[in-house]
C-alpha cells in the first residue's frame, strides 16, 4: 500500500498526542446495562455506571454503535446517523452520558461505520428506485453476468454472493445488483462519488460538533473497491479480506477526511484494519502521512482462525506476533493492544485458562499483558472481570447472523457438531452476552428477559464479588492501570523480547528499567533471568526472586525493576 511517498512531517504539537498514555474500555450498549426493564442496554445504563468506569482508571469509552437501526448486525447497520436507536434511549440521553463522562475526566469515541449503511437508509431507499435516482450512484450498483448471475464471485463475509439482485420498483424488470460485503441489509456505499464523502465529513462533524473525542472506524480499509471488480481467485477466495482491504484510493480517502474533518479537532482516531497486514498497517498509521493515529490490527486475535474453524496456537507465535507488530509500527507509529472484543470471544477463554480454578489467575496474566505492551490498551466490557465465553449448546443458542450464514454455507459438508464447537469457541456472541453486575438474576443486567442469555457464571464471576475482594482481577486491573499511569517505562518505553522461545514464560523489557513476566500454564516455573539483568525488586505486586531466579505459580506474573549488570 505504499501508493506514495510519505507528506512532510505536521507541525509538531502542544506535546504527546493524549491518546498514547490512554487507557481505552469499549463498551457495548446492548449487553451493558439495562435501565428499562426490556432485556436491551440502554444509555442511561451507561450513565448509571460511569462512576464504575472512573473508579477503574480508564482514559476513554469505545462506544459501539448506538445509531437508529434495524439491527440485522445489532447496529452495525446504520439507518440514520443522526439519531439514537430507540432501544437504546434518546438523544438527550446521549448528551447526559456525554456530560457525565466529561465531567469525570473520560473522554467518548464512537463507531463510523461508514463502508456500508442499512438498506433502509434513506439514501438506499431512493437508490433502489432505478438508476435515473440522484442517489442511484451513493451505492454500487452493477449488471449480471450473461447467465443473470452475480457480476463476480465475491463472497460477503456473513455467508452467500457479496451481490443481492434487486428490482426495485420494478419487480418485473430484469434489475441489478447491489454490492455488499457484509450482510444483504448492509449495502456498501460508493467512496468514488464525491457526494457520499461530503455527506460522511458533514455527519462526522455533527458528533465531533456534540463533543466526542474521535472515531473507531469499521471495516474502514474496505471503502475504496478494487478497480473494475474482478473475479477473485481461488486463493483469494480463502482469505477475500485481503483483496477487499487493497483498494487504490484507501490512503487518499483517508488524507480527504484528516484535512476536511479531523484536523479541526483534538481526537483519536482507530480503524479496524481487517484484510490489513502489519507491514501496510504502518502507511495507515504514520503520523507524517496524516491518515489514521491507530489501527486494530487481528493477527494476534485471529492467529488460530481458519475460516470458520479454530486452529492451534503458540505462546513462540504470539511472542512473534508481538515483536512484528511492535516493528512494523516504526518510529512514527502507534499499535493497539487487545484480546477481546464485540467481534471475537472472551480472552480469557481464548488465551487463558477458563476453568474456574484458574481463571481469576489468567485473567490476572491476560489483563498484564494487555497493560505492560507498548501501545494503547483497550479493554473490552467484562474483560476486567474475566469474562468467559458462553456454554453454547445448541446452534440454536446463538442470535449472531455470521454463525447462521455461515451454517448455511458449509451444513452440506461439516456436521452440525463439528460446526457448533467451532462456533462455540470462536463465535462473537462470547463477548455479546450481557455484562455481570451481580449475582442476582440476569446478572444484574435487566429486570426483564436479556435480548441474549447471561452466561451462568454470573454467580460466581460478577463485579459486586470483586468490587470487595482486595485479591479480584477487578482489583488487579484498577491497579494496575493506576501503576502503568505513573510508569513511563509502560507508556513510552520501547519493547523487547527477551527469550522468544520459551515455551511457557513471556518475558520482555518495557524501556529501560522494566521487565516483565508472564506464565502461561498451570505448571509453576523457576525462571532465570537473562542476559545478566540485576532484579532489583518487584516494581508492581509481588514477587518471588532469589539469586536472579523467579519463582512463577501457575498462571503469574511478576513485574520487575531491573537494572544492567
Amino acid at each position: 500500500m505504499h501508493d506514495d511517498p510519505p507528506t512532510p512531517p505536521a507541525e509538531p504539537g502542544p506535546g504527546r498526542p493524549w491518546w498514547k498514555d490512554a487507557v481505552v474500555y469499549q463498551i457495548y450498549p446492548r449487553s451493558f446495562l439495562d435501565t428499562n426493564g426490556d432485556g436491551i442496554g440502554d444509555l442511561p445504563g451507561i450513565t448509571a455506571r460511569l462512576d464504575y468506569l472512573k473508579d477503574l482508571g480508564i482514559d476513554v469509552v469505545w462506544l459501539s454503535p448506538h445509531f437508529d437501526s434495524p439491527n440485522a448486525d445489532n447496529g452495525y447497520d446504520i439507518r440514520d446517523y443522526r439519531k439514537v436507536m430507540a432501544q437504546f434511549g434518546t438523544m438527550a440521553d446521549f448528551d447526559a452520558m456525554l456530560a457525565g463522562m466529561k465531567a469525570r475526566g473520560v473522554r467518548l469515541i464512537i463507531d463510523l461505520v461508514v463502508n456500508h449503511s442499512s438498506d433502509e437508509h434513506a439514501w438506499f431507499v431512493e437508490s433502489r428506485k432505478g438508476p435515473g435516482n440522484p442517489y442511484r450512484d451513493y451505492y454500487i450498483w452493477r449488471d449480471g453476468k450473461a447467465d443473470g448471475g452475480p457480476p463476480n464471485n465475491y463472497p460477503a463475509f456473513f455467508g452467500g454472493s457479496a451481490w443481492t439482485l434487486d428490482h426495485g420498483e420494478d419487480p418485473d424488470g430484469v434489475g441489478q445488483y447491489y454490492l455488499h460485503y457484509f450482510a444483504a441489509k448492509q449495502p456498501d456505499l460508493n467512496w468514488e462519488n464525491p457526494k457520499v464523502r461530503e455527506e460522511v465529513h458533514d455527519l462526522m462533524r455533527f458528533w465531533l460538533d456534540k463533543g466526542v473525542s474521535g472515531f473507531r472506524m469499521d471495516v474502514i480499509p474496505f471503502i475504496s473497491k478494487p478497480p473494475g471488480l474482478p473475479d477473485l481467485t481461488p486463493e483469494e477466495l480463502r482469505a477475500p479480506q485481503f483483496v477487499y482491504a487493497a483498494g487504490p484510493r484507501l490512503h487518499e480517502h483517508l488524507r480527504e477526511m484528516r484535512r476536511e474533518v479531523l484536523d479541526h479537532y483534538d481526537t483519536m482516531t482507530v480503524g479496524e484494519a481487517f484484510g490489513i497486514r502489519p507491514e501496510q498497517a504502518r502507511d495507515l498509521i504514520d503520523s507524517r502521512r496524516r491518515e489514521l493515529d491507530l489501527v486494530f490490527n487481528f493477527d494476534i486475535v485471529r492467529m488460530d482462525i481458519d475460516g470458520w474453524r479454530k486452529t492451534t496456537w503458540t505462546l513462540p507465535r504470539l511472542k512473534a506476533l508481538y515483536t512484528e507488530l511492535d516493528q512494523a509500527a516504526g518510529p512514527f507509529g502507534w499499535n493497539t493492544v487487545f484480546l477481546s472484543n464485540h467481534d471475537n470471544p472472551r480472552s480469557v477463554s481464548h488465551f487463558g485458562d477458563d476453568d474456574p480454578a484458574w481463571v481469576e489467575r489468567s485473567a490476572k496474566v491476560l489483563n498484564t499483558l494487555i497493560l505492560t505492551q507498548r501501545g494503547t490498551p483497550f479493554l473490552y466490557q467484562g474483560e476486567e472481570l474475566g469474562m468467559t465465553n458462553y456454554p453454547f449448546q445448541t446452534l440454536d443458542d446463538f442470535d449472531d447472523l455470521e454463525v447462521a450464514g455461515r451454517w448455511r454455507d458449509v451444513r452440506h459438508r461439516v456436521s452440525e457438531a463439528e460446526y457448533l464447537a467451532n462456533a462455540r469457541a470462536m463465535g462473537r456472541d462470547n463477548s455479546r452476552t450481557p455484562m455481570q453486575w451481580t449475582d442476582g438474576p440476569h446478572g444484574g443486567f435487566t429486570t426483564g428477559k436479556p435480548w441474549l442469555a447471561v452466561n451462568p457464571n454470573a454467580a460466581t464471576i460478577n463485579a459486586a464479588d470483586q468490587a470487595a475482594r482486595p485479591d479480584s482481577v477487578l482489583a488487579h486491573t484498577r491497579a494496575l492501570i493506576a501503576f502503568r499511569r505513573g510508569s513511563a517505562d509502560l507508556r513510552e518505553g520501547d519493547y523487547r523480547d527477551i527469550d522468544t522461545d520459551h515455551p511457557r514464560v513471556f518475558a520482555y523489557r518495557r524501556g529501560e528499567r522494566t521487565l516483565v513476566l508472564l506464565n502461561f500454564g498451570r505448571e509453576p516455573v523457576r525462571y532465570a533471568v537473562p542476559g545478566g539483568l540485576r532484579v532489583e525488586g518487584p516494581a508492581f505486586g509481588r514477587a518471588q526472586v532469589a539469586d536472579g531466579v523467579v519463582t512463577l505459580d501457575g498462571w503469574d506474573f511478576a513485574i520487575l525493576a531491573v537494572s544492567e549488570p
